[in-house]
């Protein structure tokens, strides 16, 4: 079994035994093998390893997009598998901000409505989204972008709504994977700068799952995935 253990007591999010395999053909693919993981409450880690390690399946997994086939997850000490689906999806919708490499921002909706739909399915009140939003907006440098489609910006502009649409609930856990993927090499600099400032403004854990060993090597703690296994 393969563990990396948070350097503090206050643990936020916990994989214990995780193992996860998926059946292609007559073939069973083991993706992880036995993973005990520990993010504490505010800290900023970089998860790594090639294309095909389990990044993003353990992503998945630690916030129940996904179950393991042995182990078990735990979110503030709470067995995600004791949840039922629609418990789930208020748990991620309430407690997890996502930011994905393709983005995932909805063609039809201008930068604010995008940003504001986490909070709109949440059920809060629209015009405190909506200020929320326009705020966040301003934050990531699109104050003057609210009513922009995503085809009227650019990768790292719509990288940004997708960041602040991350943190419009004022999420616990904020999972980044490989968001800099379909960037530049500047833009996406600028990416993890913004993601790490915000993360320190407001104290969110942030995981961030990359191949690339510069932006990971600008996390305090570096989490190696190689064969499904933590190195």
């Amino acid at each position: 079994m393969s563990e990396a253990s948070s350097p503090n007591g206050d643990v936020l999010v916990r994989a214990v035994g995780v193992r996860k395999s998926y059946r292609l053909g007559d073939r069973v693919v083991e993706v992880l093998r036995g993973v005990d993981l520990e993010v504490a409450r505010g800290e900023l880690v970089a998860l790594t390893g090639a294309s095909g390690s389990g990044k993003s399946t353990l992503l998945h997994l630690l916030v129940g997009l996904d179950a393991p086939n042995a182990g078990e997850i735990r979110f503030s000490g709470h067995n995600l598998a004791k949840l039922s689906s629609v418990e789930l999806a208020r748990f991620r919708n309430l407690k997890v901000g996502f930011v994905f490499q393709a983005y995932h921002i909805l063609p039809e909706l201008d930068a604010l409505e995008n940003v504001c739909l986490p909070a709109r399915i949440a059920r809060l009140d629209s015009k405190a989204a909506a200020s929320r939003g326009r705020e966040l907006l301003d934050r990531v440098g699109l104050g003057d972008r609210t009513d922009h489609k995503p085809y009227e910006l650019s990768g790292g502009e719509q990288q940004r709504v997708a960041i602040a649409r991350s943190l419009i609930n004022n999420p616990e856990l904020l999972l980044a994977d490989e968001p800099t993927g379909n960037l530049d090499s500047h833009t996406g600099q600028e990416i993890i700068e913004l993601l790490c400032a915000l993360r320190a403004e407001r104290q969110t854990t942030l995981i961030i799952a990359t191949h690339d060993s510069r932006i990971a090597s600008q996390a305090p703690r570096v989490v190696g995935l190689l064969d499904g296994q933590i190195r």
